[in-house]
Parts: structure tokens; C-alpha cells; sequence
């Protein structure tokens, strides 16, 4: 391939199942502090033409959101005016009926650096997290958590 024929990145979000969505955008929002996606324009225009049924929404945080599925995104990075969808990082929760079963084959790590990691911890426990270990290796050292639906994440 050349430097001319070079692909565009491609762009990505991070979805994860959830029972309840907006609870872990809430949780997952406040711990990354990031913000809650707004997509209230795109919910009243997409019912205004009887596009999406009322059934399919919720109101969340005063604002029509839709049922389902929720994101959360940096707060600097750019976003759609008019739908309220990110274009940077972002998670997405998506609504599921069965409850997280086995270990995450994904997940993220948080790097507080080992000066905050104790705080961090603290902070996220007080979200809603559940300390399930902590790890100390010659590669470093790190505190497993729990989401409050049990997604397993590492705080460094």
C-alpha cells in the first residue's frame, strides 16, 4: 500500500451490554467524566415524523433518550449538533434481557497513575464499583473493580 492509496482510520466506539443502559452511562459517565450523549433533537424530530414510537423512549436526565441504548463521550471531543452523536471516544450501552454471565473478554483499564490509584479507587466505589482484587506484579501493580451490572475494569 502506498503513502497516496492510504486508508482513513477507521471510527470506533466501545459498546457494552447492559440491563440497565442508563444507569451504566450514569456510572461509566461520571467515572471516565464524560458526558451523557444528548440525542433529544434526533428523538422529538424521528417522533414528530412517526418514525419511532413513544415506546422506544425514555426520559432521561429531563430530555427524551431512547430505551435502549445510551452513550456516553469526552467531553472535548466533537459531536453532531443535530443528533448529539460523538464522533470521538465514546460508549455505547445497549439494552440486553440476561444479565452478564462469565468473565469479560474485554475491558478497560483506567490509568490513574499510582499516586491517584487509592483515590481513584475510593471514588469509583462510591459510584457504585466493587473491589474484587488487588494485583501486584513485577510488571506493576493495579486494583480489579466491578461495574455495578459486573464488568470487570482495572484501575492503575
Amino acid at each position: 500500500m502506498t503513502s497516496s492509496s492510504r486508508a482513513e482510520p477507521l471510527h470506533w466506539k466501545v459498546v457494552v451490554d447492559a440491563v440497565d443502559p442508563h444507569a451504566q452511562a450514569d456510572f461509566w459517565g461520571a467515572a471516565l467524566h464524560y458526558e451523557a450523549e444528548d440525542n433529544s433533537g434526533l428523538i422529538e424530530r424521528l417522533l414528530g415524523v412517526g418514525a419511532l414510537g413513544g415506546e422506544a423512549t425514555v426520559e432521561y436526565h429531563g430530555r427524551p433518550a431512547f430505551r435502549d441504548l445510551v452513550a456516553v463521550r469526552h467531553p472535548e471531543d466533537p459531536y453532531d449538533s443535530e443528533t448529539g452523536t460523538g464522533s470521538g471516544r465514546r460508549v455505547l450501552f445497549q439494552r440486553v434481557a440476561e444479565a452478564k454471565s462469565g468473565k469479560n473478554r474485554l475491558h478497560l483499564d483506567l490509568h490513574a497513575g499510582p499516586e491517584r490509584r487509592v483515590e481513584e479507587v475510593a471514588r469509583l466505589v462510591a459510584l457504585g464499583a466493587t473491589v474484587l482484587r488487588e494485583v501486584s506484579e513485577p510488571a506493576g501493580a493495579w486494583t480489579v473493580l466491578a461495574d455495578p451490572e459486573g464488568n470487570e475494569f482495572c484501575v492503575q
